[in-house]
């Protein structure tokens, strides 16, 4: 009987037992941004299910070049109820072959690689085929981006070298799914799940001292825009939809810019909105986040390009209405008129949508539904999921 059987008589008694081995392979702390967060919070619910989990990041994730923001790492405590370890160079060959060696002698029952860069594809993929000859571990990707957001030369090949090298994939919006399916010419196993909501930033407080403690008015309505500043994520088409908006309405941004701040600068000046914008512009550490959400009544995500965002399910879990734009998975998990608002990629379409949350109040219309719809997105989920997809 394999482990995977043993599994499937177990689990139906609801008897807890370590039955499979897992390795992550990927970001984790020390290292910070939504990759690394839900690595953490999924390795957390397969050992909170009995496994044996460890996780392996980076000695060196990414090059200057690719990482323009501030820092690549947390300001937070180490998580003492993981096991990470620091093992893998992006970009050196001899430390892949190594670290691939080691690992495929470790025989694990299941190793999950979390891609999202084609920069990563020679790294994450020489390793996986390395693991994948001990004829026993099953390597299954994660894919947050089959294309990514900045295409560059190369990327169409390094995403065939990376999809020919694992047994699976786990995609978390249809629009990846469909992309994977471009580039995976063997029908390999494939799951499409949503993003789990997340349950690490405790909950909102009272606006008034949300503010207070931003350093903003309360008695101003504000729109959060909130994560990474970088181009295809729209903050310029938020900005533009302003000049549409009534002057009690402000927009509040946190998070730091991973592109030049200069053409946001300029665009404040030229729509004059110096006034109307609050800058929080450094990291936001996890024990913060629910302040920025608490001093506003919605989150907007007015991107160019996407596949999911980790900001929605941060909404979910602090119970705000969001607006997004129709473009990749964003509608998928955003029932429009709902929890919020599905708009088309245009200032003005951004702008009614916002006139209409504030003149029609309708947090108290989206509330339930947030409350409803949320609860389909759970880490047991995305584990059942998985585990259905090792059976295949």
């Amino acid at each position: 009987m394999t482990k995977l059987q043993l599994f499937n008589l177990i689990s139906t008694k609801n008897i807890i037992f370590v039955f499979m081995k897992i390795l992550f392979i990927g970001p984790a702390y020390p290292y910070r941004g939504g990759l690394a967060t839900f690595n953490e919070c999924m390795a957390r619910q397969f050992i909170k299910e009995g496994e044996d989990v460890k996780l392996e990041t980076f000695t060196l994730q990414y090059p200057s070049f690719l990482f323009p923001g501030t820092t690549q790492y947390s300001t937070d405590p180490a998580p003492e109820d993981l096991n990470i370890s620091r093992t893998v160079n992006s970009v050196n060959p001899l430390n892949w072959i190594s670290v691939g060696k080691r690992i495929r002698k470790e025989n694990y029952d299941l190793v999950l690689v979390r891609f999202w860069l084609p920069f990563m594809a020679p790294c994450l993929g020489t390793i996986s085929r390395i693991i994948r000859k001990n004829k026993n571990t099953k390597v299954y990707a994660i894919v947050d981006n089959m294309i990514p957001h900045e295409k560059r030369i190369g990327d169409i090949t390094l995403g065939k070298y990376f999809v020919n090298s694992v047994d699976g994939f786990i995609t978390l919006s249809q629009s990846v799914l469909d992309d994977v399916n471009k580039f995976d010419k063997k029908n390999k196993p494939k799951i499409c799940t949503p993003h789990p909501v997340y349950n690490i930033y405790g909950e909102t407080c009272e606006k008034k001292l949300a503010c207070e403690t931003l350093g903003i008015d309360p008695k101003y309505k504000y729109v959060l825009f909130f994560g990474f500043i970088r181009d295809y994520k729209g903050l310029d088409i938020l900005m533009e939809a302003f000049k549409y908006l009534p002057n009690d309405i402000k927009l509040i941004v946190a998070g730091e810019f991973y592109n030049n701040s200069e053409k946001y600068k300029r665009l404040e000046k030229q729509l004059n909105l110096t006034e109307r914008i609050h800058w929080f512009t450094e990291f936001i550490p996890t024990d913060q986040v629910s302040i920025y959400f608490s001093a506003a009544e919605i989150v907007a995500q007015p991107y160019k390009t996407a596949t999911q965002s980790g900001v929605t399910q941060v909404a979910y879990q602090l119970e705000k209405p969001m607006l997004v734009t129709n473009v990749g998975g964003l509608a998928e998990i955003v029932p429009h008129g709902k929890v919020g608002y599905v708009t088309e990629v245009d200032p003005k379409a951004v702008a009614d949508a916002i006139v209409d949350f504030y003149n029609n109040d309708r947090t108290a219309e989206f509330l339930p539904h947030i409350r409803i719809e949320k609860q389909k997105y759970s880490w047991e989920e995305l584990n059942i999921q998985t585990r259905k997809l090792l059976n295949v």
